[in-house]
């Protein structure tokens, strides 16, 4: 079995356009039905804040692999000065069950969250090029954690100024623009703002990362054809999302349920699953979302699904063993 922690993925790098290909290959793999998937129970105790998911699932390809992630969310760490989310993963080979690979620490759990947000903003921001000229967008951050901050470096990896001018970062505290000196945006202006409505206002797209215990943005977005990258589940009140023209889940059941904004939407505002896209076909028909979403927002709200983490696991799996990296256990 080969052990890897986060300081062996980052030796390994983030590639995020390999990335980006791994999640386009796993949501076909899922279109076409080769992946097993069973709902994510959730472990709950104590603090009803505190959640401990397991995360199970088989993937047909880029490469087999089954797998499971153990992740536990604990919102109150951050204010003791600890990660919010702790979370370990496990690889089996697929075809005799033996334990394979064991990857420790949330880096992966987070770059997997942003490598899926970059595949569908890659199909998005592509296809409204080809409908709607190249006018670039102006973007934000909400919530600047380890999730928004990898999201941000997906953005500048991916897209250019020509794509984005612009990235607002907000979060309640404070936003240290130093981490940017190292040239690490050098396409985007970036910038640091007092409050969401300052970002979310003035964003045409905007990526909520946080782990607010209650729901604030309380507004529709202010500019047409906004595209909402609803990455933390739990930010708006569904009044704001209730103008969506397109609205992108990776799995209507596994999203539909634990008090989403998905959920919100269903029972308050009457959204059924068929009124939803589903991720692979959005990967697929970038052209026909934005056709039906017109000059309305675009809305994608993903749960997270497993079959991502076991996929990207299996890539550094694969590269740490062509670059030796990693420990051998017994």
């Amino acid at each position: 079995m080969r052990y890897l922690n986060e300081a062996d993925i980052r030796r390994i790098g983030i590639d995020w356009k390999k990335l980006t290909a791994v999640i386009k290959e796993a949501a076909d793999a899922y279109a076409k039905g080769e992946y097993a998937q069973p709902l994510k129970p959730y472990l709950k105790f104590g603090d009803a804040s505190n959640r401990i998911i397991a995360m199970p699932a088989y993937v047909g390809k880029p490469q087999r692999a089954a797998g499971l992630k153990w992740i536990a969310s604990y919102p109150g760490n951050i204010a003791a000065g600890m990660p919010r989310a702790h979370s370990v993963t496990v690889l089996n080979d697929p075809d005799t069950g033996e334990p394979t690979a064991l990857i420790r620490g949330g880096l992966i759990s987070a770059i997997r969250t942003a490598a899926v947000s970059g595949a569908v903003l890659s199909a998005l921001l592509s296809s409204r090029s080809r409908l709607a000229g190249s006018r670039p967008m102006e973007a934000a951050i909400i919530g600047m954690g380890p999730i928004g901050l990898t999201h941000a470096q997906m953005l500048n990896a991916l897209f250019s100024d020509r794509e984005i001018t612009r990235l607002r970062l907000y979060d309640r505290r404070d936003v240290d623009l130093k981490l940017w000196e190292d040239d690490s945006l050098s396409t985007i202006q970036v910038e640091r703002v007092s409050s969401w409505q300052e970002a979310y206002r003035e964003s045409d797209l905007i990526l909520t990362c946080t782990a607010s215990p209650e729901r604030y943005i309380d507004e529709a977005p202010s500019k047409t054809s906004s595209i909402l990258m609803h990455v933390s589940l739990r930010d708006y009140v569904s009044k704001a999302l209730a103008g969506a023209g397109a609205v992108i889940v990776d799995d209507w059941l596994e999203v539909c349920r634990a008090d989403t904004d998905i959920e919100r939407l269903h029972l308050e505002q009457g959204l059924q699953a068929g009124d939803t896209v589903a991720l692979a076909e959005a990967l697929a028909q970038p052209d026909a979302v934005l056709t039906v979403a017109g000059e309305r927002p675009v809305l994608f709200a993903p749960m997270g699904m497993a079959i991502f983490d076991v996929a990207v696991a299996a890539y550094y799996v694969a590269e740490a063993e062509q670059l030796g990296i990693g420990r051998l256990l017994d």
